[in-house]
């Protein structure tokens, strides 16, 4: 009996960038840099406060994604989270975009002044209310990797896994709308070190907060099986 051998179709390069634990990094880093430098130049914050936020944001992402491939090692030229990861920078700056083009700079520009002395609470309600579209777009992106991981990884039980997918991005996603939060709130006003607060400095912190987010899940995922066959076995 002869048994055919069928390769698996072999996904785009750019796609398999978007996927590499080893690209990936250097990608998000890059849109970081350019994405808070255009921001800079643009008008909205300090040239002093802007480089610094660059720095800073540099260093915590780049260090959220060495965490990442620790927590979640690459497998099968392949990393679920760094596409996600990905895709989520992508919608967010998408949805920064049209926040700044519908309401317009002196009105987000308000959104720094206002954070310095709210809760987790009151800072996440008045980002939903001022930059609607940069969470949208997140979590759009993010919903994003669940047919492209389906098309790079066949499974037999479709219906099993295309579920568990689900529950992991939004477990993901919850994380990463947490950690933009959290980052536009705590980090952005630790990293400047005094400096006065900008629009360059929140995205910066956002972006950190959203990659720490994204560790924070995978680390809890991959613990919660580890307590599960533990549990089992024993």
């Amino acid at each position: 009996m002869t048994i055919l051998n069928r390769e698996q179709p072999q996904a785009s390069w750019l796609v398999r960038g978007i996927g590499s634990s080893r690209i990936t990094p250097a990608l998000l880093l890059a849109v970081v840099a350019a994405s808070i430098w255009g921001l800079g130049q643009s008008g909205f914050g300090a040239e002093q406060a802007g480089g610094l936020a660059i720095v800073n944001a540099v260093v915590l992402v780049g260090l959220g994604c060495a965490a990442l491939g620790w927590v979640r090692p690459q497998r099968a030229g392949l990393s679920p989270p760094h596409v996600m990861l990905t895709l989520g920078f992508g919608g967010m700056l998408l949805g920064l975009g049209w926040d700044l083009w519908q309401a317009g700079v002196a009105r987000l520009a308000s959104l720094c002044g206002q954070t310095s002395s709210l809760t987790f609470t009151e800072g996440l309600l008045l980002h939903l209310e001022f930059l609607p579209g940069m969470h949208v777009g997140m979590l759009l992106g993010g919903l994003l990797a669940i047919p492209s991981l389906r098309l790079l990884r066949q499974h037999q039980d479709c219906g099993r896994y295309l579920c568990s997918l689900l529950l992991q991005n939004l477990m993901c996603s919850g994380w990463m709308l947490v950690g933009m939060t959290a980052g536009a709130l705590f980090l952005a006003p630790w990293s400047l070190s005094g400096a006065n607060a900008s629009l360059p400095a929140m995205l910066g912190g956002m972006f950190a907060g959203m990659t720490w987010g994204m560790v924070v899940s995978v680390a809890l995922y991959r613990a919660f099986f580890v307590w599960r066959s533990r549990r089992l076995v024993g």
